[in-house]
């Protein structure tokens, strides 16, 4: 924010942050959906980190945010593998055979999870009364979604998508607990860059034997300079205007901007039971996730949604 903490008003420039932070984080999905009908997840996980981390590299290096990192090195690793080197994975292999749509939706149970593993961790004293309905609520919501618009798919993309729920739950509260006073651009940067060494020798036996479509190339590039890239170094000038608490408000935006892009540009199914699941699992994460009496801290979001970005200025 460009005034103090204290100031409760938002500049244009917040907005402007916001608006691009909710259509950036929100359209992955619908990408991933299209690349993966041509190549392979772990391509796809490759080709999203390379190009990314070309980008951020330098720039933390410039601004000397790398050698810090030295005396993190298993806390990076770890959450290098849970936030992005396995969920980034997951998403894209249950992508195959999911809709961009329902994949975003599943997403937005993230805080739920959050709560859950906070309170089970010692992270809060306890989870009150309001906070135990609201993870009830949510979860009905999930079983709305799931039980009733999976498409007539297989039960290996449905436990993907849980895996990568859990990862993107968990990812950010290993950044907040371990790495709380570490350079946040570096950590993204040092995350992206070690997992597409990685994925170097893994995506060798599947790189693609043609040139991809056009559009998958598109969508492979901008997911990896503008929703990658891009989106974290817009998503911190976002928490410096607004700051971090207010600035996680578009994780429950960015599952409505991809199912909204998923019907209208995929032609993708909605149906009323994912739009009333959806609704209460947003009103079971305002409630799991509240600030109670007892001020305890919020629940770290997940990357796509900028909650790693929020857990690391938030400490």
């Amino acid at each position: 924010m460009t005034g103090t903490s204290s100031d409760h008003s938002v500049s244009q420039r917040a907005w402007l942050l916001f608006g691009a932070m909710c259509v950036i984080w929100g359209i992955p999905y619908l990408l991933i959906r299209v690349a993966v009908r041509e190549v392979s997840p772990e391509f796809l996980v490759l080709a999203r980190t390379g190009l990314a981390a070309l980008l951020l590299v330098p720039i933390a290096a410039t601004r000397g945010e790398l050698r810090p990192l030295l005396r993190h090195r298993t806390a990076l690793l770890i959450f290098t593998a849970v936030e992005i080197a396995i969920p980034w994975l997951f998403l894209a292999s249950a992508e195959q055979h999911l809709s961009s749509s329902l994949a975003g939706l599943l997403i937005a149970a993230v805080p739920l999870v959050g709560a859950v593993v906070v309170w089970a961790t010692g992270g809060r004293d306890g989870l009150d009364r309001i906070g135990a309905v609201g993870l009830l609520v949510g979860f009905a919501g999930v079983a709305a979604i799931v039980g009733v618009d999976v498409g007539g798919a297989s039960i290996r993309p449905l436990l993907e998508m849980a895996v990568v729920v859990v990862c993107y739950a968990v990812g950010p509260i290993i950044l907040a607990r371990y790495l709380s006073d570490a350079p946040a651009l570096g950590v993204i940067a040092a995350s992206l860059a070690m997992t597409a060494v990685v994925y170097v020798p893994i995506a060798a036996f599947s790189f693609p034997t043609t040139m991809p479509a056009g559009r998958v190339v598109a969508s492979l590039v901008t997911l990896a300079l503008v929703c990658t890239a891009l989106a974290f170094l817009l998503f911190f000038a976002l928490i410096g205007e607004m700051g971090p608490v207010r600035a996680t408000v578009i994780t429950y935006v960015n599952p409505a901007v991809a199912a909204v892009l998923g019907v209208t540009i995929l032609d993708e199914r909605f149906t009323v039971s994912m739009g009333v699941g959806f609704a209460l699992v947003l009103v079971g994460s305002v409630l799991a996730t509240r600030r109670g009496r007892k001020a305890a801290p919020p629940v770290p979001q997940p990357a796509e949604a900028g909650g790693a970005a929020t857990a690391l200025a938030d400490r």
